[in-house]
């Protein structure tokens, strides 16, 4: 796993185990496992024999709250139960927001991201990657100039795999998030 096994409350207490980790629930987190399986379409096209991802939840050491809501985090982890990276649930309930993202680009932009970070890491390989430029790509809404950045509230097409290109600026939207497997040739312009 990739969190700590300990974690101490203040100096001079003894370390207590953090609570276990384990795969989440199906169907507890629909958004996420719907995006979860479109990113898996991408996985086994582009890595052939590589288990497809599954979601990880690990309890939060802090109490519940008054209201009782689970405080899970939800990881996107190898099939073995291995994660890297950041939850794709983040969320502070306190403040009223949902456990999970609400919409559909967002949650497939998420858990895309988190895919990419965990194979990248723990497989040190780059993924998916670029067939015409061999470049590792990355998700972005459809459409987007190289010079766009997250939180521009301007882009919204659906998630895509986005290639940067050479130095060139050819810059281009491969396809979407669940879709690389049907491109039949190496890269789709934007806009073709």
């Amino acid at each position: 796993m990739n969190h700590f096994s300990y974690f101490s409350l203040d100096p001079g207490h003894d370390r207590q185990h953090a609570p276990e980790s384990r795969p989440a629930e199906p169907g507890q987190w629909p958004k996420l496992e719907a995006a979860l399986a479109e990113v898996n379409r991408d996985l086994t096209a582009t890595l052939p024999g590589q288990g497809p991802l599954i979601l990880m939840a690990t309890p939060s050491w802090q109490p519940l709250p008054p209201n009782g809501t689970d405080r899970d985090q939800i990881y996107v982890a190898m099939p073995d139960g291995r994660w890297h990276g950041n939850p794709v649930n983040v969320c502070d309930l306190d403040e009223g927001d949902p456990p999970e993202p609400d919409d559909t680009p967002t949650v497939l932009t998420v858990v895309a991201e988190a895919a990419q970070t965990t194979i990248t890491e723990l497989l040190w390989q780059v993924w998916p990657v670029c067939r015409e430029h061999k470049i590792g790509m990355h998700p972005r809404p459809a459409g987007t100039a190289e010079d766009w950045y997250e939180g521009e509230t301007d882009a919204a097409g659906p998630p895509v795999w986005w290639c940067r290109g050479s130095r060139g600026g050819d810059c281009h939207d491969v396809s979407l998030v669940g879709d690389l497997a049907a491109t039949a040739r190496p890269c789709i312009e934007s806009g073709s």
